[in-house]
């Protein structure tokens, strides 16, 4: 999931590039409009790449408490498991004596 939301971020912002420049160079506008514009189209571009971090992040962090939520359970399992093999070692040896 981590690399599908990469090659998203990855696409949004190749695509905004694309999109801006094909903008800039196919549109007829004196020196000052289209200064303006670039402007505007790059104002635009950051807060959609701000977006499309934001919700990376926050999709990141979900994914890293569900795995260490997971990771936490089997841990605690192979500990108590440990435990229980300790204690049958522990019953088995003072039955044997």
């Amino acid at each position: 999931m981590k690399r599908s939301l990469e090659y998203f971020a990855i696409g949004t912002l190749v695509g905004a590039v694309i999109g801006f420049l094909a903008g800039v160079l196919l549109a007829p506008s004196s020196g000052q409009k289209t200064r303006e514009r670039l402007a505007n189209e790059a104002l635009r571009a950051a807060e959609l790449a701000r977006a499309v971090a934001e919700k990376a992040e926050d999709a990141a962090e979900a994914l890293g408490g569900r795995v260490e939520h997971y990771l936490g359970r089997d841990e605690e399992l192979a500990w108590r498991k440990v435990r229980e093999i300790r204690e049958g070692v522990q019953r088995y040896t003072q039955a044997q004596a």
